[in-house]
């Protein structure tokens, strides 16, 4: 296979703590190949650069930095990205880790370059701009695919399993949460998470849908979206509380709640789980699964609290989504759901990429396309062909929203849509 070059188009918190070490160690494995990461100031790119954290897992590592880390850190360079896509070789990979509403730029000035593209959750905003991207993917026979992190927990595989083994019953109500903490509102978040531009529900709450899907298959149909607005430090509102109530084909009822409240004295970086109740009418009896995403059964009391945002003396520390071990190599190894998840997406983004003539890309893309078509029909990673429900529960949600929790449906068939409830 070959060593495809990597753009990461966002220097932010997500680029941090799961995405840059992810592709380092991806790296040092030889499986990608220079690492450039493109950002609209050198600010954020100057403290990648100089993170601790980073440094001691990869102290021989590093990224070409566009602007460079010496520019002006007040300048902005809105379309550097575009610059630096164009840049790189066709069958590169970009991931997009910007914020919500500029995806689907991203994704697009990404495909028209013929790069493949591993995109932070939601994919996009609206279901016809996941259309757009899973034609022009399509047309290319390149990849595209949405970093839902989650479906790479082992609980999760677990559970989806064992649901589709006729273990548990049918759905029929769950409840779910995931509650950031309140230091996210001192973050770079309040320059873009604007009432006008997202929400709690659309940027975190939207793991727990794509999750239900991945477990059962089921299909969401209509949407309840409320929300309470707050405002940032800096004056800026944003609707920081969410409560959504999702409905499937099956008639099931799922309720998500988020925010970015969970208090920076509480322990572990957040608060999140999901439980499920089932029922099978024929065998009289029921079922059920819960699983709490945040406490891993671990408890620790510093003498000091760690330097990162929110860290506490006492603490309780999640061991699944992304943790730096010392293995005795060279650099510390990084583990969990999150590196596991963007390690997968690569390999899918490699695995097309090698049916490619690098003389006649037109040539090869039967077979490219075909090899999209297995990934699509598999289901495991989360793609713009079987996951474009997400985007319709966005932007039910999005519309429930400006109605104070009106119930909006969505409507399946050859144009699926979203429509205010009958």
């Amino acid at each position: 296979m070959s060593t495809p070059d990597v753009v990461i188009v966002g220097g932010g918190m997500i680029t941090h703590d799961q995405i840059l070490p992810s592709f380092y160690q991806l790296q040092l494995e030889g499986i990608v190949g220079e690492i450039h990461i493109v950002a609209l100031q050198s600010r954020a790119l100057r403290e990648l650069a100089a993170s601790e954290t980073i440094r001691r897992a990869f102290p021989e590592s590093s990224f070409r930095a566009w602007p460079s880390l010496d520019a002006d850190p007040e300048e902005k360079h809105p379309s550097l990205y575009e610059d630096v896509i164009r840049s790189l070789k066709p069958g590169s990979i970009a991931v997009a880790a910007v914020p919500d509403q500029l995806h689907f730029q991203t994704v697009m000035a990404a495909l028209s370059h013929d790069l493949h593209v591993v995109c932070v959750k939601p994919l996009v905003l609206h279901h016809e701009q996941a259309v757009i991207v899973e034609r022009e993917a399509k047309a290319r026979g390149l990849f595209v695919g949405v970093e839902y992190h989650k479906r790479f927990d082992d609980r999760s595989l677990i559970a989806r399993r064992r649901y589709r083994s006729g273990m548990f019953g049918e759905l029929r109500l769950g409840t779910a949460n995931l509650m950031e903490k309140w230091y996210y509102r001192h973050s770079n978040f309040q320059n873009w998470f604007k009432s006008e531009n997202t929400d709690a529900f659309t940027y975190i709450g939207c793991h727990y849908v794509d999750l239900v899907h991945f477990i059962t298959g089921l299909l969401p149909t209509a949407v309840s979206l409320y929300g309470i607005k707050d405002k940032f430090p800096n004056g800026v509102e944003g609707y920081l509380w969410t409560d959504a109530r999702i409905l499937w084909e099956n008639g099931a009822c799922l309720n998500v709640q988020n925010s970015l409240s969970f208090p920076d004295a509480a322990p572990g970086s957040n608060t999140q789980g999901l439980t499920l109740y089932f029922g099978d009418t024929a065998k009289d009896r029921g079922g059920f699964l819960s699983h709490d995403d945040q406490y891993r059964g671990m408890r620790y009391a510093y003498l000091d609290a760690p330097s990162s945002p929110g860290a506490t003396t006492y603490h309780e520390p999640s061991t699944d989504y992304f943790q730096y071990l010392d293995t005795g190599g060279k650099t510390l190894q990084p583990v969990g759901y999150g590196y596991r998840s963007v390690a997968h997406l690569v390999d899918a983004c490699r695995r097309v990429e090698a049916l490619a003539d690098p003389a006649d890309r037109a040539k090869s893309l039967p077979a490219r396309v075909a090899m999209l078509g297995e990934i699509d029909a598999k289901g495991i990673l989360a793609t713009p062909t079987n996951s474009a429900f997400n985007e319709l529960v966005v932007e039910a949600g999005r519309q429930s929203l400006a109605q104070g929790g009106k119930m909006v449906e969505i409507v399946y068939g050859d144009h699926p849509h979203v429509a205010p409830a009958s």
